[in-house]
């Protein structure tokens, strides 16, 4: 196997690269940055943006199994931002992707495709797209996630995966937020919402995508479909949180502000980081503040029969291997 991913230099990216690197796969990584710690590892690394076509299809030649990770995840830019990069960018890939012969495209979707402000309780794939999406992101996730599943042919295989939460050693989006947020003691509980939430550990998030390309083929039960991925073990959502802060050394969140006083700061601090045109995030927003206060719980029998997935570590170990990370990169 010779296999592009695209964002390798992120945290999932980096796991699945790792993972293909370990398995004896010849990696090329497509980002729009310089990750020199991936060239050190014997990554062959190109530049470029995904919406642009030309590089798009220059990153897939030579390739068989492409691995799409990259996206724009974050809350802050225009939906043309978010659609450039994940609609017209996904797009791009497939257009090199099929071009250059490649036989397996898996797509790293996400489960926020399916939410519709209601709580996520055990749902499964047959749940579907909302009429109205809750983010920009969601939304475009969503539109990429229709375009590489309809791609799917006989001469081209596809998958979308969504795991969610994914969390585990290393920089990374999830962790990285709650413990600052902690060590600032901006953290608050709402009111007494503290509903289940499904999990990813990193490995297992890197693994299902291994998995994932293995088992995809034309024909193969996995062709053409999506499957949501995390550990099988919801938890209450405040639980994770202090679980993850623990393993960082830091106190448990106590604090408790009502839901209309959260949603009224949010507000506030959107407009205020919109008039002002911030570049980073406002420590709570609206989508944030939903997402604190709804379930959040999948039905992972698709992607553990079709995939053989299972989960290789409980959220326990997960978090003993995150402490041992923060305890030996001082949280770095």
């Amino acid at each position: 196997m010779k296999a592009l991913v695209t964002g390798g230099g992120g945290f999932l990216g980096g796991a699945i690269v790792k993972l293909l690197l370990a398995n004896g796969v010849s990696v090329r990584n497509f980002s729009r940055g310089e990750y020199p710690e991936l060239r050190a590892l014997g990554v062959e690394c190109l530049r470029g943006d995904l919406a642009d076509a030309d590089a798009a299809s220059a990153a897939c030649r030579g390739c068989d199994t492409v691995f799409h990770a990259a996206a724009k995840v974050d809350m802050l830019g225009s939906r043309e931002d978010f659609h450039r990069t994940n609609v017209a960018g996904t797009q791009a890939l497939l257009k090199g992707a099929r071009a250059a012969g490649v036989a397996r495209f898996v797509f790293t979707g996400s489960p926020s495709v399916v939410f519709n402000g209601a709580d996520v309780e055990g749902w499964d794939e047959r749940a579907p797209y909302p009429k109205r999406f809750d983010s920009p992101y969601s939304e475009t996730k969503a539109l990429a996630e229709q375009l590489v599943l309809n791609a799917n042919g006989p001469a081209f295989s596809t998958v979308s995966l969504r795991p969610h939460l994914v969390w585990g050693p290393g920089a990374n989006h999830i962790v990285s937020n709650i413990v600052d947020s902690g060590r600032a003691k901006k953290l608050f509980r709402i009111g007494e919402h503290n509903k289940l939430v499904d999990t990813t550990y990193i490995a297992d998030a890197a693994r299902a995508h291994w998995l994932a390309a293995q088992r995809l083929a034309p024909g193969a039960p996995c062709a053409g479909k999506a499957y949501f991925v995390s550990q099988g073990d919801p938890r209450p959502n405040w639980d994770i949180i202090n679980l993850i802060l623990s393993a960082a050394g830091l106190a448990p969140v106590t604090k408790v502000l009502s839901y209309p006083a959260a949603y009224a700061a949010a507000l506030a601090l959107e407009t205020s980081w919109r008039l002002a045109r911030f570049s980073d995030e406002p420590p709570i927003n609206r989508f944030v503040l939903k997402q604190l206060t709804t379930a959040h719980w999948f039905d992972i029998s698709a992607a553990r029969r079709d995939l053989g997935y299972a989960p290789s570590v409980t959220i326990e170990q997960g978090i003993e291997k995150l402490k041992v990370w923060f305890d030996s990169n001082g949280g770095n």
